[in-house]
């Protein structure tokens, strides 16, 4: 039977994969996949664990109270999402973010390469990679005329916002869900991870910078920038932004899980939103709708434009991988991988070996998703909390997709964006994220052998 279940989480696993050659969206696979593992552990009687992570052993349990268990976990981290995807919309509604233009005052490209990835690697700690890509490339249009020159910006911000995203903890969905398993706690994760990421940024933009594509200046396009629309775009920026980053306060005071500050979070910006979108000073939403003339909610727009596929997607690959963590198949997987490092050298090569092998997690992120790579590190590994594996983990998984357009979720979103064709980025960009990983893992492993450790 453990035959059957590995059969179907590869093939899961290569729809998810080839999204884009099959013409599929990658939640029907994962969806799927996750619905036919659970069926076939039921129908079959298979027996499940929970893994006791303190002694390192498995515990037998039933299949309900297991799946309870794991669809607890899992609800954590879309409630969680949620509420941060609708505080992001709600910014959106007032225009918000067209504040953010007024940031750009140069025509020097070279100005401009280092003003938008500083914007796209502190908005991606705060707002997430994906949302922070989509704001930049739509100023970025709006900036830059011609298409060559933009593609060349839209690969750097991409690398700048996968940097970004991989300090903060609610800056990546694999950085949040490491936080949310209690893997990392927001403070050490900062203080172990902020200077790698910063190096995996500033490597390749310093190179970049060189290049005859950010040479001279544009030629036009700034003085196309509109102002917001919204007179209370940028308070609400500013509100959204501040509510965000307000949640890992609020864990660390309450110790309750995140999603419930993020809740708290929501129900603050929600509130300022109705009572702005009700002014009769207000001038128009992003739509261009008086708001007078709009009848409906703010707050009922905005969760109307949460892109409810990525939850289910995370739904599904999630549930789908503690499918395998409650077969105990993740748990015997990481205890063959104690039992083969010591061979590959003596005891002191082992830390390097375990450096590796989260070093080809993060380059595997580049191929394959990187939210079931870390939802499996996290059924595999049972080292401690603010272990330094899973500050590595959360930079190499966060920063390693930016190796291929299709590595990340800003990648996807930049490629879909602007036209990128795969091998433009893997002729131009590719080369340059590569450093700037490398550069930053060992910056990274430098920190911790003789800062951190003395």
């Amino acid at each position: 039977m453990e035959s059957i279940i590995i059969i179907l989480f590869v093939a899961g696993y290569l729809a998810i994969t080839l999204e884009h050659n099959l013409k599929i969206d990658k939640l029907i696979p994962a969806l799927a996949m996750m619905a036919l593992l659970w069926a076939v552990i039921a129908l079959t009687h298979m027996p499940v664990f929970e893994v006791n992570a303190e002694l390192r052993e498995l515990e037998a349990t039933h299949i309900d109270e297991i799946l309870l268990h794991h669809l607890g976990k899992t609800a954590e981290i879309l409630v969680f999402l949620l509420g941060a995807m609708t505080i992001v919309e709600i910014i959106d509604y007032f225009d918000g973010f067209a504040t953010i233009k007024g940031f750009i005052k140069t025509r020097s490209k070279r100005k401009l390469l280092w003003l938008f990835s500083i914007l796209a690697f502190i908005l991606s700690a705060i707002i997430d990679n994906l949302t922070a890509t989509i704001v930049l490339i739509t100023i970025l249009q709006k900036v830059i005329n011609d298409r060559e020159s933009r593609l060349w910006f839209a690969g750097m911000i991409i690398i700048a916002a996968n940097a970004g995203g991989a300090w903060s903890p609610i800056g990546d969905v694999t950085t949040t869900m490491l936080w949310i398993a209690n893997k990392v706690s927001a403070a050490q994760l900062v203080e172990h991870v902020l200077l790698p990421s910063i190096v995996c940024m500033v490597v390749p933009t310093l190179i970049a910078s060189r290049f005859k594509a950010f040479s001279g200046n544009l030629e036009g396009g700034l003085d196309d920038v509109e102002p917001s629309k919204s007179r209370y775009g940028a308070t609400m920026l500013y509100l959204g932004l501040g509510a965000i980053i307000f949640v890992p306060f609020f864990k660390t005071i309450t110790h309750l899980p995140p999603y419930v500050g993020m809740m708290l979070s929501l129900a603050v910006v929600a509130t300022f939103a109705e009572i702005y979108s009700k002014s009769k000073f207000s001038i128009s939403n992003i739509d261009g709708e008086s708001e007078e003339e709009s009848h409906h909610s703010p707050v009922h727009k905005s969760l109307s434009k949460i892109e409810l596929p990525s939850i289910l997607f995370f739904l599904g690959i999630l549930m789908a991988v503690a499918a395998l963590e409650s077969l105990g198949m993740l748990f015997h997987f990481a205890g063959t991988l104690d039992e083969v490092m010591p061979m590959l050298g003596t005891e002191s090569q082992g830390e390097l070996v375990s450096d590796l092998v989260v070093l080809f997690l993060g380059v595997g992120s580049a191929v394959i998703d990187n939210v079931p790579l870390v939802a499996a590190s996290i059924g595999m590994f049972s080292v401690g909390m603010d272990d330094p594996v899973w500050h590595f983990i959360a930079y190499s998984a966060g920063t390693g997709g930016s190796m291929l357009i299709i590595g990340s979720a800003a990648g996807v979103v930049a490629m879909g964006m602007e036209k990128i064709d795969f091998f433009w980025y893997l002729k131009k960009i590719a080369w340059l994220a590569f450093v700037g990983f490398i550069a930053g893992a060992a910056g990274f492993i430098l920190i911790r052998n003789f800062v951190l450790n003395g």
